[in-house]
Formats: C-alpha cells, structure tokens, sequence
C-alpha cells in the first residue's frame, strides 16, 4: 500500500485577494491507494484523479511537462541503480574468477614442485601410508599392502609406459598416476606375496639415472642421499662396475649443478691445448 500525505494546494504566479487572505489556510489532504503489481498504472490513475479533484494543478500548462520530467528522472534513477549493481556483480565475479585462477596455479605448482625433498629408504625409495618404492639404477619395486588372503584375481594392476595403476576391484585405486620416468613395459610383472602383499617390479627405460619420485607431483627424495648397495657393485665384473659409478658420478654431479666425467675430460683437453699453443688467442673463444 501507497501512502502519500500533508498535500498541500498551492497555486504558483498569483496573488491572493484580500478575501482568500481572510479565508483560513487549506488543510493537507491524504491519499490512500492499493499498489496492484500486475496493473501499475492503476495507482497512478487514481493519484491523478486525486489530483485533479483536491486540487487545479493539472489545468496547469506546464503540468504534462513538469510530470514528463518526474516520471524520466525516476527512470534515469533505477537505471543508475541497476548499472551499479551490474558492475558490482561484475566486480565480484572478477575477483571470484581471479581467487579460483590463483588458487589453481597455487595447486598446480605445489604439486610440480614438492614442498621439501625427502631423506630416502633403506632401498633408496620412499615409505608412504599406504604404499612402499624401493628402486636400482635398473629396477623399481612397488610394495602395496591389501587384506590377508587377497587372491590374485581380486587384483586390478595396469601397467603402462608412463602409467601406474594398483588397487583391488571394486574399490578405489590404493595408488593410481603417471610415472616419474618410462618404463620397459614387457619386462615388468606383479604378484602377491605372503598372500597379503602386492609385489610390482618397474624395469626403468633409462638404467643411467635414480627416481626423484615414483609418480609425478608426489614426494620427492634426494637424490644426492642414495646409498647404492656396496655388496651388489662388489659383484659386477670391474667394465661394468666402472660404468656403473661413472654413472652415478655423473647424476650426483648433475644434481649440484657441476661438470659430469665426460664435461670435465674435454675441459681438460682443452686446457692442455692452449697451454701448448701460447701463441693463439683464446679470449674470443665460446668454451662449452
């Protein structure tokens, strides 16, 4: 409900007679109307005829004009009204879209670079809640346990040349994502040990280097922190023994940022040259 009071009649541009200055002043009068949503027009209709029945205000000239100029300046009021709360809206969708764009970035790096790396097994792996990874410069061995008494068929195992996948069926995967490096797919197996061990062996495709991680944006060990078993070195024939630990020489190396074996060769070869040669101008030269 619409309620308009106090109206007042005043007539601009004349002047009262002496007899309307005796005469006792006009006394507000109320209105009262029913706003109907569906039939807008009916309130103002009836504010019109109140108008024209309490007061000489719509014989006026200017009155169509002056009442043109209410109805457009309401109009230009709720317009303004609704851009601001459209660039309200807009601004708090902009934010929300740039909070949720920082926060996946956020995510994404925090899974691509691990908070801290950590201090390696005894197999030169990592223990997890549910999980285990042991590894060699050739192997990586997956340890997962499960119920006693899982058979083998209850067993869902995917091996893939960048994809792991071990869990029982109908459940969900115990440890399911893409492999830190490729791997030999034809010369890895599974099986269940003690009946309650998953047992999965990795046949790495690269044998030069160590697994920073099992799966990629899990945690990272240091490398630099392996221990390579002496036992097993001591069985290898002295050729593939010295390759062995040129190799790991070489990762270690490569891992503080220094020359590996071969760099460090050529660096002196070089070195040795231009001390036989005093004569050539080495300063402009590019040394790799």
């Amino acid at each position: 409900m619409a309620l308009i009071s106090e109206y007042e009649e005043e007539e601009s541009g004349t002047k009262p007679s002496s007899s309307a200055a005796s005469s006792p002043p006009a006394q507000p009068s109320t209105f009262t109307a029913t706003f109907d949503p569906s039939n807008p027009l009916g309130i103002v209709e009836k504010l019109f005829d109140f108008l024209a029945a309490e007061s000489d205000y719509l014989s006026k000239d200017a009155a169509e004009k002056e009442i043109a100029a209410v109805v457009k300046a309401a109009k230009e009021k709720r317009k303004r009204k609704e851009e601001a709360a459209e660039r309200e809206k807009a601004a708090a969708a902009a934010k929300a879209a740039e909070s949720n764009k920082r926060l996946k970035e956020e995510e994404k790096e925090k899974k691509k670079k691990p908070e801290k790396e950590e201090v390696p097994n005894k197999g030169n792996g990592l223990d997890m809640d549910n999980y285990s990874w042991t590894q060699t410069l050739q192997e990586v061995t997956v340890l997962v346990p499960v119920p006693h008494g899982t058979k083998s068929r209850f067993v869902v195992c995917d091996i893939k040349k960048n994809h792991l996948k071990i869990g029982l069926k109908g459940q969900p995967p115990i440890l399911e994502g893409e492999l830190y490096k490729p791997i030999k797919v034809d010369d890895c197996y599974w099986s269940i040990e003690d009946q309650n061990t998953i047992s999965v062996l990795l046949t790495k495709h690269d044998q030069m280097e160590w697994w920073k991680s099992l799966v990629k944006g899990g945690p990272e060990i240091d490398t630099q922190k392996v221990e390579p078993e002496n036992s097993k070195l001591a069985d290898l024939d002295p050729e593939t023994r010295q390759t062995v630990e040129k190799m790991m020489f070489d990762q270690r190396q490569k891992q503080m940022g220094r020359p590996t074996s071969d760099e460090i060769q050529k660096q002196d070869i070089l070195k040795k040259f231009m001390a036989e040669h005093p004569e050539m101008d080495f300063s402009r030269a590019k040394i790799n």
